[in-house]
């Protein structure tokens, strides 16, 4: 992932040029992406953003060895691997509050030292109970929530017509969630599930230091508002279709990146190791295209991209309980979480071109929703194996939000186009 990154950033370097005031926007946004914003604070959030996400999503590769440890029913790993799904998402609305307020380089800051902290108690004094791990996750969702933080903090640099690509180069953070699935269950094996928390920290400490250096907050932020003014943005009906679409494609998944590697060893009877790696490939995928989904959607629109993604997402996740080998369902899983990293892209190339005034709390509040429907897949497929002895049901459910996403976007894409779209000149 590193290696992509680089590749993008090779022009930025013999350019030399970045956008270091407010006033030189409009030239900017006439010129190349990497000369239209500030490269370092891209890095900067990506970094924190990947790590972060290594240690949201890393009970889901040590839940089989956790599990067995604590004895956990099937639900309770799926509740395990949940929370901090649903902790990030409610903090997301917090730190977009914080963003907005004092600043996304600040907030990224505080939270990064609350994950540290964190992580190095719980390997210190140890997780010994089931009511451990969902503390545990609460504060994982700490990490959850830099979604909210690391994407302003990038995105504010940029113009209009070059989002898609900033936001995607930053939300490709998510690609932590690959790192988590390759090294945590076979580091669990070498030295016990409890010592990968603690081994967290070094990269985590490392990171926070080369963000205070490298990280800077845009020139041309809004002002803070009072803080019901925050909540604006939920009057209007835009904010929520936008929120509930991307409950499926992010919620899909960081679900999937959770629950992967409990489903593979229950399901094919896998080691934790081998498990791991088969949903690295998922969600290397899925992090992968997320840059590629935001440049679709600057190319094409974002409603035109998200129309095909649902379409896709629904099929994959729909024959995956149909699936009777590994080959099988994991190509279906990759397929999903291509099209599931390609509609993170694209909702995030319209959510500035509709909230461009309100991007920390829009940006928080629709992150949320992702969390919520990460929650909603994670526990269900748990609740689904516990009650009907099958992961079938979950799935099911879960394509069929997919359609229903499907059939509301073609509802709403003509008012959009007619409205924002049309005043913002960019496609949507």
């Amino acid at each position: 992932m590193a290696a992509v990154l680089a590749a993008f950033l090779l022009p930025v370097t013999r350019r030399g040029r970045t956008m270091t005031t407010a006033t030189t926007g409009a030239a900017a946004s006439k010129s190349s992406f990497w000369a239209s914003g500030h490269w370092p604070t891209l890095i900067a959030a990506f970094l924190y953003f990947d790590l972060a996400f290594m240690v949201w999503v890393i009970l889901g590769p040590l839940a089989p060895s956790i599990s067995e440890d604590l004895g956990l029913t099937p639900a309770q790993k799926g509740l395990m691997v949940a929370v901090p799904t649903l902790a990030g998402a409610v903090l997301r609305v917090v730190n977009g509050l914080l963003v907005d307020r004092i600043g996304p380089k600040r907030s990224g800051a505080i939270s990064q030292i609350i994950v540290i902290a964190g992580l190095f108690a719980a390997w210190s004094f140890g997780v010994h109970s089931f009511a451990g791990t969902l503390a545990l996750g609460v504060i994982l969702g700490f990490a959850g929530a830099s979604f909210a933080i690391a994407l302003p903090l990038a995105s504010r640099w940029y113009p209009p017509e070059h989002q898609g690509k900033a936001m995607g180069l930053a939300g490709m953070g998510n690609s932590g969630t690959v790192l988590a699935a390759l090294f945590a269950p076979g580091l669990a094996k070498l030295f016990g599930w409890n010592a990968v928390l603690g081994l967290a920290c070094i990269p985590l400490t490392i990171a926070f230091f080369i963000y205070l250096a490298m990280a800077k907050d845009a020139p041309n932020a809004p002002a803070p508002k009072k803080l019901v003014d925050y909540f604006q943005p939920l009057k209007t009906a835009d904010a929520w279709w936008l929120m509930a679409f991307y409950s499926v494609t992010f919620g899909g998944f960081v679900g999937l990146a959770a629950s992967l590697p409990v489903y593979f060893t229950d399901q094919f009877h896998l080691t934790p190791v081998i498990a791991g790696y088969c949903t690295a490939a998922c969600v290397f995928a899925g992090s992968l295209v997320r840059p590629m989904g935001g440049a679709l959607a600057d190319r094409i629109g974002g409603v035109k991209a998200l129309m095909a993604v649902f379409v896709v997402a629904a099929l994959a996740l729909a024959g995956v309980p149909q699936a009777d080998s590994l080959p099988a369902a994991l190509g279906l899983f990759v397929i999903a979480m291509l099209a599931l990293g390609t509609g993170n892209g694209s909702v995030f190339q319209l959510v500035p071109q509709r909230f461009s005034a309100e991007i920390g709390v829009m940006t928080g509040l629709v992150g949320m929703a992702g969390g919520v429907g990460g929650f909603y897949l994670a526990s269900s497929l748990g609740f689904a194996k516990q009650w009907s002895g099958s992961f079938g049901p979950g799935f099911y459910i879960f394509a069929g939000l997919a359609v229903v996403a499907l059939v509301a976007l073609i509802f709403v894409k003509g008012q959009w186009r007619a409205t924002w779209g049309a005043a913002e000149g960019v496609r949507i």
